[in-house]
């Protein structure tokens, strides 16, 4: 009887570890129906979807100079009961004369640009991003695409948050600029 026990009882604990496991993939397509999306203790990367993104990526926008690096990290803990594979990204942002605007190279993961999740159709991958300007919102979301026919280049296009504002922002620009594509290249 004991023999029994300990078989259903660890027969059980895989069956729930399996059920608490889901793909990127299933958290993207659940995503504009958030009730429809199970409830996973681990999303996991089973595809290798975030490999391709991994790297240092360089490119130009308006005179500056762009370098993003993402890696890709598994079990992050997101929330008190969950964790899920991800990419953190790191960005130096210079001026054309190599003065620095932006650097966060030297900042631990918990501190950097971390990723989010797939849009629905599994193009585009979104990462949070917080630049260093206080007061007006320098904070949102980076849009990264790779088009498969052509997997060392890559568009990034930065969305902020809508919040309310208690100050004059009118003369305010984002670190990264907002609504423009920043075309990288790998390196």
């Amino acid at each position: 009887m004991k023999k029994l026990f300990l078989i259903l009882t660890l027969l059980y604990g895989v069956h729930s570890t399996a059920q608490q496991t889901v793909s990127l993939e299933t958290m993207a397509s659940c995503r504009s129906n958030p009730e429809t999306c199970p409830d996973a203790q681990y999303v996991k990367d089973v595809n290798n979807l975030l490999n391709k993104y991994v790297g240092t990526w360089k490119g130009n926008l308006d005179g500056n100079n762009y370098e993003f690096n993402f890696i890709k990290k598994e079990n992050v803990e997101r929330g008190s009961d969950s964790q899920w594979d991800m990419l953190i990204g790191r960005v130096k942002i210079t001026y054309q004369n190599g003065s620095t605007l932006f650097n966060n190279f030297d900042k631990p993961d918990d501190k950097v640009s971390f990723g989010d999740i797939f849009q629905k159709d599994l193009k585009v991958y979104l990462v949070r991003f917080s630049g260093n300007k206080s007061g007006c919102i320098d904070s949102g979301y980076l849009y990264l695409r790779i088009s498969p026919q052509t997997p060392n280049q890559m568009t990034i296009t930065f969305h902020p948050d809508f919040d309310i504002v208690t100050q004059d922002c009118s003369h305010f620009k984002t670190t990264i600029p907002t609504g423009k594509k920043i075309y990288l290249t790998r390196q």
